[in-house]
């Protein structure tokens, strides 16, 4: 008879849990929704950080995507942050091409109580609640250093970049500041390839045509390493000039492998986006308790900059690099 009460007490205990479980909320709103916002989409690198967000949108149990324009194109960009602004996402992760022109926008979401971080690219003038990215003063030295290695004694640098994309910008000046270490070497060329390797492959070829004093090419965004590589194997002059790049293209990888592109300089997008979207989660749901609410704080309960590393590749770890990636969806 005792042991017949005890399964009762214990059958109306987790009857009674059960039940409670069943009133309470559930965390997540059933339609909760995070959106990323970034630009040329298209390339393989924003594909590698869809895979973060929809990865952490998974492990959240919420709903997740990354949107934006197939190409370089700010005012699209500006348009898309606009229309999402409107249907009041539970919060946006945002790689803003122009910081000038996101800005009054970014804190219009704010305003409206819509979190929003930079990943990326910053915007750091408007009241996004924070920056997870590369630091990329410290990745324009590094690719610097990389390529003052490959230079011995005098020498002239072009630099590919987009003018006027803020996290571009800071690699350039990044560049400029690592070169007081190398008094030999001298920046004599910035080209705007907007990202797009074709003009950049174009840019390059001229550059060679006119026999135009370059010793190194040093590529700040994804596309103009490949474009690069394509032109010196056009001339005949792989392993003539150094090409340092940025970013893990597979066309760059590729060019790594046969010996055209010397290194690059590879950023973590994945992590970028994947932690990106849990900050929004937790700001959403106000889970850091050192303020009532993020939105009436002084300041958020966040850190303002998360710096998510890069990492050097070059032929002599190109394939325990390639060996460690995961392989990521392409997007629909």
């Amino acid at each position: 008879m005792r042991r017949h009460g005890a399964t009762l007490v214990a059958i109306s205990i987790f009857a009674g849990a059960a039940q409670i479980a069943a009133c309470a909320k559930p965390y997540h709103e059933e339609n909760e929704r995070y959106v990323f916002v970034a630009t040329n989409i298209n390339l393989p690198y924003w594909q590698e950080a869809q895979a973060g967000f929809l990865d952490a949108a998974r492990a959240l149990g919420v709903k997740g995507e990354l949107i934006g324009p197939a190409t370089y194109d700010p005012d699209a960009e500006v348009g898309m942050f606009r229309r999402i602004v409107e249907q009041h996402p539970a919060g946006i992760c945002l790689s803003a091409a122009r910081p000038e022109v996101f800005q009054a926008e970014v804190d219009k979401a704010v305003a409206q109580g819509i979190p929003v971080i930079c990943v990326d690219a910053d915007v750091p003038d408007s009241k996004r609640v924070l920056y997870i990215g590369t630091d990329n003063f410290k990745a324009g030295r590094e690719s610097l250093k990389r390529m003052a290695a490959l230079i011995p004694g005098k020498g002239n640098i072009a630099v590919i970049s987009i003018p006027g994309q803020r996290n571009l910008d800071d690699r350039v000046a990044g560049v400029a500041d690592a070169l007081k270490n190398f008094p030999a070497l001298k920046l004599t060329k910035i080209l705007d390839d907007k990202g797009d390797a074709r003009s950049a492959f174009d840019q390059v070829s001229e550059l060679i045509q006119k026999k135009e004093k370059v010793n190194g090419i040093i590529c700040l965004e994804a596309t103009g390493g490949s474009g690069a590589a394509e032109a010196l194997h056009r001339f005949n002059m792989e392993g003539k000039l150094p090409i340092v790049a940025f970013d893990n293209d597979p066309e760059t990888l590729d060019w790594i492998d046969r010996g055209v592109i010397t290194a690059t300089i590879t950023q973590k997008p994945y992590v970028m986006s994947y932690y990106g979207l849990k900050f929004l989660d937790d700001l959403h749901h106000n889970a850091v308790h050192q303020f009532k609410d993020w939105r009436t704080a002084l300041a958020a309960p966040m850190p303002t900059f998360v710096d998510t590393g890069t990492v050097p590749v070059d032929k002599n770890n190109l394939k325990i690099y390639r060996e460690a990636l995961a392989a990521h969806a392409k997007p629909l």
